[in-house]
């Protein structure tokens, strides 16, 4: 679901009179006019306030239209510039008639007027706001007050808009202080327009799509004062902006439960799918079957095939070459090298697993040695004659081809020379992003760069139970704990070497990844289902 949309069009009733009923009863918007424009007439003739030359007021004529009569006299028909009707009660009137409407200023240069003194005045800016809060609270910076005079002074309870780039968002203040030019400020509210209401009104689509209108600037969109006060706004009776206020309110209550429901699932789900994956490999999701062949038999059969390629020159020994056997006297692990030399690595095995079971290092269940793609940036394009894999392509356990970029025959000639990617390979991230795992579907050839790792898994150990066992939190939290580097981290072959494998017999894996992918489609039906 949509929240944000679902917000909107909330609003979107809201300001067209269709989120509650009209009651016949309330005092009409219009009459609430007459008595703004009453109070205005007395001001000007006291003194206090002069006539705008642009003042006017909107009318429903008798023919069922709509006038606008400015100050000179003229009387314009507008009812082609009305966007859309409103219900019985309601009026409409320009932006400029509910507030005084101006921009703020900055006093120049404004390093010579920042202080830190207590009698300075808040500084207000754009950096002030707080994500999805209609409130502002605070300012970071004040300025002397000298200041003041250069730049504009607004109060709590006035309203902020944000006039340039992002453009149109209201905020209301809790403080006072000064505005740059990158505010529009609503001051001197009418009595008759709740501050509430006219928040939500201001961050409806319509509002919203009106400012655009308006705005000026080919590459900046910046709003002026004297066109927002332009703009045709709904005025509903005082009592109706009550309660249109009470009920969006309540609404965006039950939204905002939703919205954190929707995050508590997803949470929920992504540590389901961990402890998932967490029984799974420590042999707890399904149960063992006494006549699968041993892990440890398979190995035997692994290494007696690799010293047959090793003997037959079709691979060389790696100097680190090794194997983990567990010693049936002492119940302890070791790792027997190339060399001959061992060592009783017990203390690094995690935890234990079932009868049937071994575990191994990452090489053991490879058939080729892990690789990397090339250490040599080529240069890549959005078309060419191979395939550029990165870590940005690599995304829940597969290969995201939205942004991938191509090579030349050549380049990716030389590159797939030492690191071929073959269907069921699994590829896993190494620099930057780190961990993120995916089974290669792609049934041609492509080339990587070396942020990217090539895993070959031999035939037996199947490809998803392998990029599971490396999605878990066994692998990811040692990922992260090897993890170099400051800006960039990453990890090496080396790391990735040393990878302690719980290994199933071939049919368990089998029974394995099939129930978690059981599982896993059962909690993503849920979240799509819940949350779309």
């Amino acid at each position: 679901m949509n929240t944000n949309a679902l917000r909107q069009k909330i609003l979107d009733l809201a300001i067209h009179g269709k989120l509650v009923k009209q009651d016949p009863t309330d005092e009409s918007a219009a009459i609430l006019l007459e008595k703004i424009r009453a109070e205005k007439e007395k001001k000007i003739a006291s003194g206090e306030i002069k006539r705008g030359k642009n003042d006017s007021y909107i009318f429903f004529g008798d023919d069922n239209r709509h006038y606008e009569k400015f100050a000179d006299g003229r009387v314009k028909d507008i009812e082609d510039e009305i966007p859309f009707a409103v219900p019985e009660g309601w009026a409409w009137c320009r932006l400029g008639v509910v507030a005084d409407i101006a921009r703020g200023g900055s006093p120049r240069p404004i390093e010579d007027f920042i202080t830190d003194k207590k009698n300075g005045i808040n500084w207000i800016k754009i950096g002030d706001t707080v994500p999805e809060s209609k409130y502002i609270i605070s300012a970071k910076e004040k300025i002397k007050p000298e200041g003041k005079k250069h730049s504009r002074f607004v109060h709590a309870g006035d309203f902020l808009l944000t006039n340039s780039m992002s453009f149109g968002r209201p905020y209301i203040l809790k403080i006072d202080g000064c505005i740059h030019d990158g505010w529009l400020v609503f001051a001197d509210i009418i009595k008759y327009l709740l501050k509430d209401f006219l928040y939500y009104a201001l961050s409806s689509k319509y509002i919203y799509n009106s400012f655009s209108l308006v705005a000026a600037g080919s590459t900046v969109k910046n709003l002026k004062a004297d066109t927002v006060k332009q703009v045709l706004f709904p005025l509903p009776p005082l009592l109706e902006q009550k309660r249109i206020t009470t009920n969006i309110e309540a609404i965006f209550a039950q939204i905002d439960l939703l919205e954190q429901n929707k995050a508590d699932l997803q949470t929920a789900v992504k540590q389901a799918k961990s402890k998932i994956l967490d029984l799974a490999i420590r042999g707890k999701l399904v149960p063992q079957d006494p006549d699968d062949e041993p892990a440890s038999v398979m190995l035997e059969k692994l290494h007696a095939e690799k010293e047959a390629k090793i003997a037959s020159g079709e691979i060389k020994r790696g100097k680190n070459d090794s194997y983990i056997y567990k010693n049936s006297t002492d119940n302890c692990y070791y790792q027997k090298y190339t060399d001959g030399g061992k060592e009783n690595i017990s203390d690094e095995i995690p935890f234990d697993v079932p009868e049937g079971w071994a575990w191994c290092r990452l090489p053991e269940v490879c058939r080729k040695p892990i690789t990397d793609g090339t250490h040599n940036s080529p240069s890549n394009s959005a078309s060419g004659d191979f395939l550029y894999i990165t870590a940005k392509n690599i995304k829940n356990l597969d290969i995201c081809l939205d942004d991938a970029t191509y090579i030349s025959k050549e380049i990716h000639e030389s590159i797939y020379s030492r690191c071929s990617p073959e269907l069921n390979d699994i590829l896993l991230t190494k620099d930057g992003t780190i961990g993120e795992v995916a089974v290669n579907k792609l049934n041609y050839p492509f080339s990587m760069l070396s942020s990217v790792a090539l895993i070959k898994p031999s035939n037996e150990i199947l490809s998803w139970f392998l990029a599971y066992i490396l999605i878990s939190d066994l692998l990811q939290n040692k990922m992260k704990k090897d993890a170099k580097g400051s800006a960039l981290k990453r990890i090496i072959l080396a790391q990735i070497n040393d990878f302690l494998i719980p290994l199933p017999p071939l049919a368990e894996q089998q029974r394995i990844v099939t129930k978690i992918e059981e599982l896993f489609a059962q909690f993503d039906f849920i979240t799509t289902t819940l949350t779309k």
